[in-house]
């Protein structure tokens, strides 16, 4: 039991022993009692074949029992960003058999043989373990290696031992802020204390410690009005919050703040960033009315009429609830009688009339109106009102019918110039003493008249319950009142009668033909109807009038509303008239007479034989459609006829010793001296004597016919003479069907040039070939003809 105490006694001196920060390599000496040898300075392996005490019960005398067990090594600290010189011993490792035999000694791992390769190393003979360079904890704050020892043989003479590397921070990073610069917003009505933003920073330090402990500070603050510390900031947590009372959006929209944070609790590295804080608006401003004070002029009987529009002015921030406004009436209009919105910039408060407005009932309103915005103030202000003065404006009203509508009830039948009604209007305008005339407005069947200086109204023509102009027995009409102003202003009454009914109409029969069979024959229900009114019309009663009676029998239905007429004599088949005399509850009564076919039939299959075809005869519908096709081929005779004569050339008229040829000028540019002296009048006399001609080969084509220029006086301009000229005749439908060019070239009668047509006869062209002029194009056609075909 006293060796397990100090077993447990030597560990715990190891673990402290190992812990403690050390700024030398430390070196541990595990023997195989477990124990720190301290002057070996070295970590040694257990060998196999040694064991150490551990308790367990069993058969030993002792009651303890020796058993192997592994050891775990305490985690080796070193210090980041050391500054060597590298490399640099960290822990010298040894094996217990390095006595007895030769043992080389290796380590693997990460920072050994693994990325990053090189970063540890251990000499092979010796097995102490050295660092090549610094250390980064924040790139990586553990390292964990095993190391190996084998014999000269290559033989393993220990089991791989863990080595665990632990990186001690350093304070070698700096805060960073998260953002920069970190941007919040304060209303302007806030009050002090109120925590609004928040800045944040990190160290990549190792966590929990002085080296990531961050502190924060405000160091200056822009501008520094109304105080110079405005703000506070909570050192530990970033927290900004306002300090002192006095923010004003107007003045000062914003603020800039320099925040420093720094490590090790603020003594240590620090930085500087920048909070902008934005002073929203508040409603901290009232509304004001530019104009205090208004005066209108509104016309009365105006509903919706713009009174007034009052702008106002705000000084929060445009286009918030807190610039935009409402507006209320809040004395003056005691009957509703005004409207107040806002307007479309929601700036200005517009005042309509609601209700119509009686200047005779009250000529003036004096509003009083407050503006507000659409949320409440920040602190209690004092609201702006406004005064409006109201003149109403007297107006020509038209006058007004008492009752609007007038419901009378009168006799269908009453006489032509009874009196119906006094139906009279008065003018509401008092003071202006107004004389009122009367006039029959919308009156669809004539019957009334009115007295334009009473408004007594009178039967004008007879009227009519069963007219089409009454509806369900009322009658309705307008009566126009008029004043006298100089523009008249005219009223509306309804005048509404209900015309009590009378027996002014006799029943009638609804069918008036009908056919029937001449053998047994059905009896025939007629209808009966009367367009007065119940108390007038049925039951009926009926009788045959006339010869009627030798043939037909009739007799009322059970209701007393139709007719059965039924034939009691056979009749010839053929078309008959029975003459019935119907009659009302108040013996009003008319005859009537009823067409009947008598059909050769027998019962109620009534089928009538026609005895000729109805309508237009065949043999008149043949004759018809003969005649319309012998003037449909008379018409394409003459269209024909019109074709052929239209197809056929005839010679145009013209003396048979009229001789026209085409000459063309090119490019002479004349003779000598003796040339130039030549007459144009002569050639132009041909082209003014030209016969007319008549174009008999073409249809007339109606269009203006061209201008032809007159000879210039001078000689210089015949070239444009002779190209305007041909430019008319190329589109003169009346010239002749040669070639336009034949109108210049053309002598006329007792021409004093000679005849051009001596060419023909002329012997110096006898051994010309001519037939080539057929391929010069139309215009030498002429001339092929004359000379190219030989002897013809």
């Amino acid at each position: 039991m006293g060796c397990n105490v100090l077993f447990l006694m030597i560990l715990v001196l190891i673990q402290l022993k190992v812990c403690e920060p050390q700024n030398q390599p430390e070196q541990y000496s595990r023997s195989s009692d477990d124990s720190v040898n301290k002057d070996n300075a070295a970590l040694t392996w257990i060998p196999k074949s040694k064991s150490i005490f551990d308790v367990q019960s069993g058969k030993s005398s002792g009651g303890l029992k020796r058993r192997k067990r592994d050891l775990v090594i305490p985690p080796i600290n070193f210090p980041e960003n050391d500054r060597g010189p590298f490399p640099k011993q960290m822990v010298r490792i040894r094996s217990s058999n390095a006595k007895e035999i030769a043992v080389t000694y290796s380590v693997t791992g990460p920072g050994a043989d693994q990325p990053p390769v090189g970063l540890f190393t251990i000499d092979r003979n010796s097995g102490w373990l050295y660092v090549t360079q610094p250390l980064d904890r924040e790139a990586q704050d553990k390292y964990k290696l095993q190391a190996h020892a084998v014999g000269a043989g290559g033989q393993v003479v220990e089991d791989p031992m863990d080595i665990i590397i632990n990186v001690i921070d350093m304070n070698d990073n700096k805060p960073v802020f998260t953002q920069n610069p970190f941007l919040g917003s304060i209303d302007e009505a806030a009050k002090p204390g109120t925590e609004f933003m928040k800045v944040e920073a990190t160290d990549a330090d190792q966590p929990g410690t002085d080296n990531s402990d961050l502190r924060y500070s405000i160091v200056s603050q822009e501008p520094k009005m109304p105080h110079d510390n405005m703000f506070a900031i909570n050192p530990v947590t970033g927290g900004i919050r306002l300090s002192l009372s006095g923010l004003d959006r107007e003045k000062y929209p914003k603020y800039t703040l320099e925040i420093q944070v720094a490590d090790m609790k603020g003594d240590g590295a620090a930085v500087l960033g920048k909070a902008v804080i934005t002073v929203t608006d508040s409603n901290d401003n009232a509304p004001q009315f530019e104009q205090t004070s208004y005066t209108v002029s509104v016309p009365e009987n105006e509903v919706g009429y713009v009174v007034v529009k009052m702008p106002v002015t705000d000084g929060d921030e445009p286009n918030t609830p807190a610039f935009w406004t409402k507006y209320k009436i809040i004395s003056g209009d005691t009957n509703g009688a005004f409207n107040i919105t806002t307007g479309p910039n929601k700036m200005e408060g517009i005042i309509t009339t609601a209700k119509p407005l009686d200047f005779e009932k009250n000529s003036k309103y004096t509003l009083l109106v407050i503006v507000e915005n659409d949320v409440p103030f920040a602190s209690p202000l004092a609201t702006s009102t406004a005064t409006v003065t109201v003149d109403v404006t007297d107006v020509n009203e038209a006058p007004v019918f008492k009752p609007v509508k007038l419901s009378i009830t009168k006799p269908e039948d009453l006489p032509v110039g009874a009196d119906l009604a006094l139906y009279t209007a008065t003018d509401p305008d008092t003071a202006m003493k107004q004389k009122v005339s009367y006039k029959t407005g919308h009156d669809p069947a004539g019957w009334l008249s009115v007295s334009k200086d009473t408004g007594l109204i009178k039967v004008k023509s007879p009227m009519d319950r069963e007219s089409l102009f009454a509806k369900d027995g009322k009658y309705t009409a307008t009566i126009l009142a008029s004043d006298d102003a100089d523009v008249p202003a005219t009223g509306t009454g309804t005048l509404e009668i209900t015309l009590e009914d009378v027996n002014d109409n006799a029943p009638t029969i609804v069918e008036r033909s009908f056919s029937i069979c001449n053998k047994d024959p059905a009896p025939i229900l007629l209808s009966v109807t009367d367009k007065d009114g119940p108390g007038f019309a049925a039951p009926f009663h009926v009788e045959l009038q006339g010869d009627s009676r030798n043939n037909w029998t009739a007799r009322m239905n059970d209701t007393k509303t139709g007719i059965i007429l039924t034939l009691k004599t056979r009749l010839a088949a053929d078309s008959y008239n029975v003459v019935l005399k119907v009659s009302d509850n108040q013996h009003e009564s008319q005859a009537s007479s009823v067409t009947v076919k008598v059909c050769d039939c027998q019962g109620n299959d009534v089928q009538c034989s026609e005895g000729r075809a109805a309508g237009v005869g065949l043999p008149v519908i043949l004759g018809i459609l003969g005649a319309v096709l012998g003037l449909l081929l008379l018409v394409l005779l003459l269209l024909m006829f019109m074709r052929r004569r239209s197809t056929v050339k005839k010679e145009p008229l013209l003396p048979e010793d009229d001789v026209r040829d085409n000459i063309y000028y090119y490019d002479e540019e004349g003779g000598g001296e003796d040339d130039q002296d030549y007459d144009l009048s002569v050639l132009h006399r041909g082209l003014d004597n030209r016969p007319d001609v008549f174009r008999n080969d073409v249809a007339p084509t109606f269009m203006a016919a061209p201008q032809y220029r007159p000879r210039p006086a001078n000689p210089d301009d015949i070239g444009n003479f002779i190209d305007d000229n041909l430019k008319a005749a190329d589109n003169d439908p009346t010239a002749p069907p040669y070639d336009s060019l034949l109108v210049f070239d053309y002598e006329g009668g007792g021409s004093e040039a000679g005849s051009l047509s001596s060419l023909n006869s002329s012997s110096s062209g006898g051994d010309q070939d001519y037939d080539n002029l057929n391929e010069w194009g139309p215009r030498f056609k002429k001339l092929a003809d004359m000379y190219g075909g030989g002897e013809d």
